[in-house]
């Protein structure tokens, strides 16, 4: 089961997003899909550019290199982050 994958910008990471919630948190990883809470409700893109900014806080990177390349309209979503290696990433996730 990959949690992500390499690719020649960087990372691919699966996302299980919880619109809604009473606060923004990543809850973990949940199979190979990393758990994220954002408090923004699921409507005009306020969600998902919610995700964009706690992974961008969480991973101290800037949020214009992380793309949503699946599931705009889905809670399964798939973002691609230009120059994090899977060192990186392991080592800013919250365990």
């Amino acid at each position: 089961m990959n949690r992500f994958q390499t690719t020649p910008r960087g990372l691919t990471i699966r996302l299980k997003v919880v619109p809604g919630a009473s606060r923004d948190a990543i809850a973990g990883w949940l199979g190979d899909r990393l758990k994220i809470r954002v408090s923004a409700a699921p409507e005009h893109g306020k969600a998902n550019e919610a995700v964009r900014r706690l992974l961008a806080k969480t991973l101290h990177i800037d949020r214009r290199r992380i793309r949503l390349t699946a599931g705009a309209t889905s809670p399964e979503k798939t973002v691609e982050i230009d120059g994090l290696s899977e060192t990186d990433l392991a080592a800013r996730l919250p365990q």
